[in-house]
């Protein structure tokens, strides 16, 4: 996916999980500043963006938008508290709980033998959805695998896939380049103090 950062920048960045791929959005606290997600429009163009395959244009109110930013804050705190081996806190539970309650997005086969979205897709589908992949993330073979960026700076979290699974950052366009950068002068600051 392509994040873009207030001030213009732009960067790539694979989260690993659907559930993850919400974060970005916004979220508590600090993280209100990047807030995208306004207007029922807002959510239905991230479901479409996001790594859900096909169209999938969901009918989305604007009550449907205001638990997607609850949902999403919730699952903040629960992979921030996951990464940190804190017990999470149970209304983070509960919201997360309550959206996986309700049925899913229904996906169909096409005769070309590819995946398309039933009819009726809404906002409350998309979300229950997205808090399902939650919680088979956290239950599941990579919820050891659950990271933040290892820069100072970010707080981007997303699962490691890779095989030796030894992903240190968000992305390495972004905050891994960064980091190389201040190495890199670090060793020169260095050398020239010699």
């Amino acid at each position: 996916m392509l994040l873009v950062h207030p001030d213009g920048s732009s960067f790539r960045f694979d989260p690993g999980a659907l559930c993850l791929e919400l974060l970005p959005t916004g979220g508590p606290g600090p993280l209100a500043y990047f807030e995208v997600l306004h207007g029922p429009e807002d959510l239905a163009r991230w479901a479409g963006e996001s790594r859900l395959p096909g169209e999938l244009e969901p009918a989305v109110s604007q009550v449907e938008v205001d638990a997607a930013r609850a949902l999403r804050d919730a699952l903040w705190r629960l992979a921030e508290a996951h990464v940190s081996a804190r017990q999470p806190a149970p209304d983070d539970l509960a919201t997360v709980n309550d959206a996986a309650a309700h049925p899913p997005l229904v996906a169909r086969l096409t005769a070309e033998g590819q995946r398309e979205w039933g009819p009726g897709a809404t906002g409350t589908g998309l979300l229950s959805t997205v808090a399902r992949d939650a919680v088979d993330l956290f239950t599941g073979a990579y919820a050891h695998r659950v990271r933040t960026c290892g820069a100072d700076d970010c707080r981007l979290l997303f699962v490691d896939t890779s095989r030796p699974g030894r992903r240190r950052w968000c992305s390495m366009e972004r905050c891994g380049n960064r980091h190389k950068v201040r190495a890199h002068r670090a060793r020169l600051t260095t050398a020239d103090d010699d």
